[in-house]
């Protein structure tokens, strides 16, 4: 059940947070229509930049959504958050169905849940010094007095690394990974509970990178917080996650623990995002074979029948009947404990010979071993 759009009260979901899970999110669908016309406008299709995705993310976990560019990532986590209207299925944050709110329950909701965008410029706005950019959220939801929230500022710009002093700098003063830390300054003014961090590192340079991957994993264990870590890089994401979930075209098409994943992946996409990460063995990687996928992605206007990923799937004429993949959909199923996969061949992929290849693994682990990269 949700609530009508303008409710004057969420409608909470008591079962939701039994669990310790702080967000449910099921059936979620975020389609953009298509339209032609200048005097009359017709709806003639849609763009399905997410198709049905769901997971759950508990308190003090940090969930790693990865995929190429245009799968729907940084789409979901905007639709969570509000900044999208979902088209279709619900988001139950901390027990209570926000998919339908606006208003002033919205806006309560949204001290719980915060964002960090992708690029650490044009996110803040460089009219306003770095004293009003953190302190804006505090001065929105009338939080303190004004001596209270210059204080809350400076505190928060020493928590992130930086010197409060800089509270009377603009935006353009900074370096990127300078800004990048206002903007993890800002997300944290009001204390949420969950940060959605959509590619926070994509814009910065790789020892810049490292820094602010450092100062999330310290704020999480420091203020107890939960993350969706958006990313296209799986060997940032396994780093920092506790779970990944792969998406491929709105949807997801594997998810599992960070380790299980990057050990034993059992969909031909995670396979071939596996084997894009370079290993620092010049003797592995001069003899495992780099799966380069044919093609472009599908338009999410014009999705290809079936399994999406078939058009491109470098196993699909080795894995049995190829015409399944074309005419049946592959649902997102359970084959191990949290290990779920959407492909109608996942028990054949676990044991190719180019599945251990694409991970670095120069043979299955004996009865008993711990398998670990190469």
């Amino acid at each position: 059940m949700t609530a009508p759009a303008g409710a004057a009260a969420a409608v909470t979901v008591g079962s939701a947070a039994a669990d310790n899970g702080l967000l449910h999110v099921t059936g979620l669908k975020v389609h953009f229509p298509i339209t032609e016309g200048v005097l009359v406008e017709r709806h003639v299709g849609d763009i399905r930049a997410v198709d049905g995705v769901g997971f759950e993310l508990k308190r003090g976990e940090t969930l790693g959504l990865v995929g190429e560019s245009g799968c729907g990532k940084s789409t979901t986590g905007r639709a969570i958050i509000r900044l999208y209207r979902p088209t279709e299925g619900s988001i139950i944050f901390d027990g209570t169905d926000i998919t339908e709110l606006e208003g002033e329950p919205l806006r309560r909701i949204r001290r719980k849940m915060q964002m960090i965008f992708q690029d650490p410029y044009s996110s803040l706005n460089p009219r306003m010094n770095v004293g009003g950019i953190v302190g804006e959220p505090l001065d929105v939801h009338a939080v303190g007095d004004r001596r209270g929230r210059r204080e809350r500022v400076r505190e928060l710009l020493a928590t992130v690394g930086l010197d409060p002093s800089f509270e009377e700098r603009y935006p353009h003063e900074f370096s990127g990974g300078q800004r990048q830390r206002i903007g993890v300054a800002r997300a944290l003014a009001l204390n949420p509970d969950l940060i959605i961090a959509d590619e926070p590192i994509s814009a910065l340079d790789v020892s810049i990178q490292a820094q602010i991957i450092n100062l999330l994993e310290r704020l999480q264990n420091s203020f107890e917080l939960t993350y969706l870590f958006i990313a296209h890089d799986l060997s940032v994401v396994r780093h920092i996650s506790d779970r990944i979930a792969v998406m491929y075209l709105g949807r997801i098409v594997e998810q599992a623990r960070s380790r299980e994943l990057n050990l034993r992946p059992l969909h031909p996409y995670t396979v071939a995002l596996l084997s894009a990460i370079p290993i620092p063995d010049p003797a592995v990687e001069s003899k495992r074979r780099r799966i380069i996928l044919r093609g472009d992605v599908p338009s999410p206007a014009n999705p290809p029948s079936g399994c999406h990923f078939h058009t491109r799937c470098w196993l699909r004429e080795k894995l049995g009947n190829p015409e399944r993949c074309v005419s049946e959909d592959p649902a997102l199923r359970a084959l191990e404990t949290n290990h779920e996969v959407a492909c109608h061949f996942a028990e054949d992929v676990e044991g190719s010979k180019e599945q251990l290849q694409a991970v670095g693994r120069k043979a299955e682990p004996a009865a008993g071993q711990t398998a670990a990269l190469a």
